[in-house]
C-alpha cells in the first residue's frame, strides 16, 4: 500500500523512450532487482532470523539462517545486505560439516561467496545447505514510513518503546540480510526470533513458537509455516496486549488474533469487528483465507498500514475510511475501517499471489484496491460498488505507464496501480457480463497461482484464457500507456458512427452504450455504424462502468 495518497515528483518520461529511461539505473539497481548469476542457481526453502534490537542508541545485531537447494550449477552466491549493517562472518553448512565462509567480495549492498565445491553431487543426494549469515549496525530509519522504509523507533503515548519495521521497495535486507528477490520466496516458511525485557511484547508473523522467560528477560519466538515474500516478514515490538475471536471459514477455523496498544484495548473491541467481515466477503470473492495454519493476526503499528502476513499492520486511528477520509468521495469508503480492508485484501493478492518483479506491482495492487468495491458490494451492493470505483477515478493521474522497467527494482511512480487499475478490472468484469464466471476467475487467480510467484503476463493470459475473451489490448492500453481511450461518434438521426482513438494500435475493447435502449458495441479504429430505427428518444450515453472519454465530432 506504500503509494497511497502521496505526492510525487518525478520526470514525465514518454512511453515510447524506453531506451533512455534505464539511463537513470545504476549497476546497484540490476543487482538489486535482477534474478543474475548470483542468484538464480539457487532456491531459499527457509528463513530463521534472529535479532536483538538495542533500544539506547536503534542499533541491532543478529542472524539469519538461510536454508536453501541447487537448481543448477553456479559459482557465486549473492547475499544482500543494506548499508550501513555490516556482515562479520559467514558459516556454511551440509549436515556434519560446517566452515567459515573466507572468500567474499563486496558490492555494495550485495556480498558475493564463492564456497569450494559448491555444485558437487552432495546436491544430487537432495541434501540441503544452509549459510548462517551473522551482521550487526545501525539500520536506515525510516522517515516517512511506509512510504519512505526502513526501521521505526518510535514510543507510544505513554513513553513506551514502539518499534517495527516497514521495507516493501526498499527491501527486507534494510534489516536483515537475505536473497532480497521477490521471485524467491522461503518455501518451508521462516522465524523470528528475539530477546527482550520482559514488559515489552514481541509480535511477528505466523503462531507464536516458543515463549521463554529468565530473570526478567524473555526470548520469543514466531515461526511461518507457508511461504512468505522478504518484505513481508516482520515484527512489532512494544506495550501489547490480546484478544482474539474464532472464524468458521471455508477450510475450517481460522484463528483471528489483535494485538494493540495496552490504552487502546477496548476501542479496538468494537473497531476491529471490520476484520471478520473482511474475511467473510473476501472468501466469497477470492475463495479461502491463504494461510489458515498461520492465522490472521491485526497489530497495532507505529506507521498507517502494510500487508505483513498473517500480521497485518494497522495505524488507521480507529477511524473509518483511509484515516478518516473516502478516497472514493462517494461516501461509501466511510462505512468501514480502509486499511482494515485494503491491507488484509493483499493476503490474496500481493501474499497468496506474488509477482517475481516489483514492476509488475499492479497485481498487488489493483486487485486489492478492487477488492474494496467487492467488500462495498458484498454490504451494501452493487450500486454502491460501482459508485465507489467510479469516485476513485478523480486520484488517477496518468503520468507514468502502471509497468514499470523490469530487473531494476522499480516500480510505477504514480498510485494508478491503484486506481486505474481498479477501474480496468471493473471494465473487464463487464465485458466479461457474467458475476459468475467473473468470482470464478477471481477464486482460480488464487487456485492456480496458490503460494507461486507470477509474471504480468501469468496472470493476463489466465483471465483472457478463463473469459474466452482476448484481453491482450485492454491490458496494453491501461498498464503499459498512460491515455485515456477516446470513443468518437457522430449521430446522425437514427444513425450512430463511432471509434476508438487515443489508443494503443489495436485497440477493440467491447463498450456498453445507450442508444434506443441498453446494447453493446465493438469500436475499433475503424468508423463504424449502428442503425435503429424504434420510436422513442435518440441520445446516447456510456456505461460509466468504463473509464473512457468521449468525443462528439461533426
Amino acid at each position: 500500500m506504500k503509494h497511497l495518497v502521496r505526492v510525487l515528483l518525478v520526470f514525465n518520461f514518454s512511453f515510447f523512450t524506453f531506451h533512455f529511461s534505464f539511463a537513470q539505473y545504476t549497476h546497484a539497481d540490476t543487482l538489486r532487482g535482477t534474478n543474475g548469476s548470483g542468484r538464480d542457481w539457487w532456491d531459499v526453502t527457509r528463513y530463521d532470523v534472529n535479532v536483538k534490537f538495542n533500544l539506547a542508541d536503534s542499533t541491532i545485531s543478529g542472524e539469519n539462517r538461510i536454508v536453501y537447494k541447487i537448481l543448477k550449477e553456479g559459482k557465486k552466491i549473492q547475499i544482500d545486505l543494506q548499508e550501513p549493517l555490516i556482515i562479520d562472518s559467514i558459516f556454511f553448512s551440509i549436515p556434519q560439516s560446517r566452515r567459515r565462509v573466507t572468500n567474499i567480495v563486496k558490492d555494495g549492498n550485495a556480498y558475493f561467496l564463492t564456497i569450494p565445491g559448491i555444485t558437487d553431487t552432495y546436491n544430487k543426494l537432495q541434501g540441503y545447505r544452509v549459510l548462517t549469515v551473522y551482521y550487526h549496525g545501525k539500520p536506515i530509519i525510516a522517515v516517512k514510513p511506509p512510504w519512505d522504509g526502513g526501521l521505526i523507533w518510535k514510543r507510544d503515548k505513554k513513553n513506551n518503546p514502539w518499534i517495527s519495521v516497514a521495507c516493501q521497495g526498499l527491501g527486507a535486507s534494510v534489516w536483515y540480510p537475505c536473497k532480497d528477490y521477490q521471485g524467491d520466496e522461503p518455501d518451508n516458511g521462516a522465524s523470528f526470533t528475539t530477546t527482550l525485557n520482559d514488559s515489552l511484547s514481541v509480535i511477528s508473523n505466523g503462531k507464536l513458537k516458543s515463549k521463554i522467560s529468565r530473570e526478567g528477560i524473555t526470548t520469543t519466538t514466531w515461526e511461518v509455516k507457508n511461504p512468505i515474500n522478504n518484505y513481508n516478514l516482520s515484527f512489532y515490538i512494544g506495550k501489547y496486549v490480546h484478544f482474539n475471536e474464532i472464524y468458521k471459514g471455508l477450510k475450517g477455523n481460522v484463528n483471528m488474533d489483535y494485538w494493540v496498544l495496552d490504552h487502546n484495548l477496548e476501542k479496538a473491541k468494537i473497531h476491529f469487528a471490520d476484520a471478520k467481515k473482511m474475511i467473510k466477503a473476501f472468501e466469497y470473492w477470492f475463495g479461502p483465507y491463504p494461510f489458515y495454519e498461520d492465522g490472521y493476526k491485526l497489530v497495532e503499528a507505529p506507521h498507517l498500514g502494510m500487508e505483513h502476513q498473517s500480521g497485518i499492520a494497522y495505524g488507521n486511528g480507529y477511524l473509518k475510511g483511509y484515516h478518516g477520509s473516502d478516497l472514493s468521495g462517494s461516501g461509501w469508503g466511510m462505512k468501514w475501517d480502509f486499511i482494515i480492508v485494503h491491507e488484509s485484501g493483499h493476503e490474496w493478492f500481493g501474499n497468496n499471489i506474488t509477482t517475481k518483479d516489483i514492476a509488475d506491482m499492479w497485481v498487488h495492487e489493483s486487485f486489492t484496491n478492487y477488492s474494496e468495491t467487492l467488500f462495498t458490494e458484498y454490504y451494501y451492493g452493487k450500486e454502491a460498488a460501482n459508485a465507489y470505483v467510479q469516485g476513485l477515478r478523480k486520484n488517477i493521474e496518468n503520468k507514468n505507464p502502471i509497468i514499470a522497467d523490469y530487473g531494476v527494482n522499480k516500480e510505477s511512480e504514480t498510485t494508478d496501480m491503484y486506481y486505474k487499475g481498479a477501474n480496468m478490472i471493473h471494465a473487464i468484469r463487464q465485458i466479461i457480463n457474467n458475476d459468475k464466471k467473473f468470482r470464478e476467475i477471481l477464486t482460480g487467480l488464487n487456485q492456480i497461482f496458490y503460494h507461486k510467484t507470477v509474471t504480468t503476463k501469468q496472470i493476463e493470459n489466465y483471465i483472457s484464457a478463463q473469459a474466452k475473451i482476448n484481453f491482450s489490448k485492454v491490458f496494453d492500453q491501461y498498464l503499459r500507456n498512460t491515455e485515456i481511450p477516446v470513443l468518437e461518434y457522430k449521430l446522425n438521426g437514427h444513425t450512430l458512427q463511432y471509434r476508438w482513438t487515443n489508443c494503443v494500435k489495436g485497440f477493440d475493447m467491447p463498450l456498453k452504450i445507450n442508444f434506443k435502449g441498453s446494447r453493446w458495441i465493438k469500436p475499433t479504429e475503424a468508423w463504424k455504424t449502428l442503425s435503429v430505427y424504434p420510436e422513442g428518444d435518440i441520445n446516447f450515453a456510456v456505461d460509466q462502468n468504463f473509464y473512457i472519454n468521449t468525443k462528439k465530432v461533426d
